[in-house]
């Protein structure tokens, strides 16, 4: 399995219960894919450098874990139909 780390920027003006939601949606995403969680690093609010839809805070999380590829490809899938997220990135880890 490949080594993968996901951040995400989430509403800052959310519900806490909101934003727990969709982090397990995210970290189950990977799990029912067959790939394991190795830290979820909650950075909470930021200002944003830059306005996203008239928002200028962000609540942020940082995923890292291992998984086989197909699994990137459903999460990007998820996370864009999905309300909530502002934006996201997926990149591969070299060891």
């Amino acid at each position: 399995m490949r080594k993968y780390e996901i951040l995400y920027i989430l509403q800052a003006d959310l519900e806490e219960s909101v934003i727990k939601e969709l982090m397990e949606k995210v970290n189950g995403l990977v799990t029912q894919n067959g790939g394991e969680i190795e830290s979820v690093k909650e950075w909470g609010k930021r200002r944003l450098q830059y306005e996203i839809n008239d928002m200028s805070e962000g609540y942020y999380v940082e995923v890292n874990f291992a998984g086989i590829p197909e699994v990137i490809n459903e999460l990007d899938r998820v996370i864009k139909i999905t309300d909530g997220f502002m934006r996201h990135m997926i990149v591969r880890k070299d060891d």
